[in-house]
């Protein structure tokens, strides 16, 4: 089967203008685009541009629970009117690697210190008018991980519960419309199907 890919970028930024710079910022662009099939047309985006982020799902092996947490979003009350959230721990980048951001907010919304991580996507979950980017990660815990007892940080606003369901009970809650959060689903289903990856720094104990 022909790529048909395009090997430039087949657009042309003609106009940009700022129309909000507060805590994001919102673009208005104006673009020549060339279609596929050759043609040119004008097009008008509006981008909002809040950075890049990071997620988490912790995952106990052998007691089968998940680290999640529950949040009051205001976009979401504006939709259902009760505005509560069951996602997984996230938060964004403020200029670290993913890596050592979503270590950050694992210490500071779930109360744990995070040791073995593994990234398994990168995502844009909203890129028609989104450009944020996540970094999406699972990582294995037990209860000796324990440092605080999270919940944000509370000179931000945050007010976060931390729940431990397990990972069947998370997923009944998916299939029940409970959780209904695009990364948390994803994470949730990633380890349903495949698991942890291998813990390296344990196959090198048990190989030494």
């Amino acid at each position: 089967m022909k790529d048909e890919t395009p090997d430039a970028a087949p657009v042309q930024i003609v106009d940009r203008k700022l129309l909000s710079d507060d805590w994001a910022t919102l673009t208005k662009y104006t673009l020549d685009y060339r279609r596929r099939d050759g043609a040119q047309e004008t097009l008008i985006r509006q981008v909002y541009d809040r950075g890049h982020g990071a997620a988490i799902l912790p995952y106990d092996p052998d007691r089968g629970t998940v680290l999640l947490v529950r949040q009051f979003r205001l976009p979401v009350y504006l939709v259902d009117g009760r505005g509560w959230l069951i996602e997984a721990c996230a938060g964004l980048l403020d200029e670290l690697d993913p890596e050592a951001a979503i270590r950050n907010e694992a210490v500071e919304e779930l109360g744990y210190e995070m040791k073995g991580i593994s990234r398994v996507f990168n995502t844009y979950t909203s890129p028609g008018s989104v450009s944020e980017r996540l970094a999406l990660f699972v990582a294995r815990y037990s209860p000796a991980d324990r440092i605080s007892a999270g919940g944000g940080a509370e000179e931000e606003g945050e007010d976060i519960e931390v729940m431990e369901p397990t990972l069947d009970a998370a997923l009944a809650m998916v299939a029940a419309g409970e959780i209904t959060d695009a990364k948390t689903i994803m994470l949730l289903q990633y380890l349903k199907m495949n698991g942890l990856p291998p813990d390296k720094a344990r196959q090198g104990q048990e190989r030494a």
